[in-house]
């Protein structure tokens, strides 16, 4: 994806996706296709990342603006008992 154009919302992004994933899994597609397809796919992948982990930090600063809570961010690599996954 160029910068000129318009990055795609998260669903949409999240949609083409799937399509992609569809596509490759069905193996009816030529191999310099599937390059371009997964390589495509690949990018999504980067920027459906990126748009979760805009939203964690959104959340950090929600929770810690909502009636003086402490500050707790929003961490899903970890358990109920802190540790990693």
């Amino acid at each position: 994806m160029t910068k000129q154009e318009t990055t795609p919302s998260f669903e949409q992004a999240m949609d083409k996706l799937e399509q992609i994933v569809a596509l490759l899994e069905s193996g009816d597609v030529p191999l310099e296709q599937a390059i371009e397809l997964f390589q495509e796919g690949m990018k999504l992948s980067q920027l459906c990342g990126q748009k979760l982990e805009q939203v964690e930090r959104k959340i950090e600063i929600l929770m810690e603006q909502e009636g003086g809570l402490v500050k707790k961010p929003f961490n899903p690599s970890t358990d109920e008992k802190g540790e990693g996954r």
